[in-house]
């Protein structure tokens, strides 16, 4: 991939990425399709490497904890919290990253 690619397919990923409540991505939270993306990383970078199925990277952010599927207890306390948080699918998975604002 060129410079330009990459720089596209960043820009593509960003306008799919939305704000949403976090209620609204239950269903995959449910069927173990949510994933959790620390506020230390960029999403868009995240959804990128993910979607270029960068494994290696992907796998280092996984150990360190980075990344991570959605956890029972970040799902509740979201949930309660009504929180929102900002989302980007990338099938079959849905990244999601706190939104700190709300």
């Amino acid at each position: 991939m060129t410079a330009a690619d990459i720089s596209l397919e960043k820009a593509k990923v960003n306008l799919e990425t939305s704000r949403i409540a976090w209620a609204e991505l239950l269903r995959f939270f449910a069927g173990g399709l949510a994933v959790a993306v620390s506020d230390k990383l960029d999403l868009v970078e995240v959804a990128c490497e993910f979607a270029a199925d960068n494994k290696t990277q992907v796998a280092s952010w996984l150990e360190t904890g980075l990344v991570g599927l959605v956890s029972d207890t970040q799902a509740q306390a979201w949930l309660d919290e009504q929180r929102s948080v900002w989302a980007v699918v990338v099938k079959p998975w849905v990244l999601v990253q706190v939104d700190l604002a709300g």
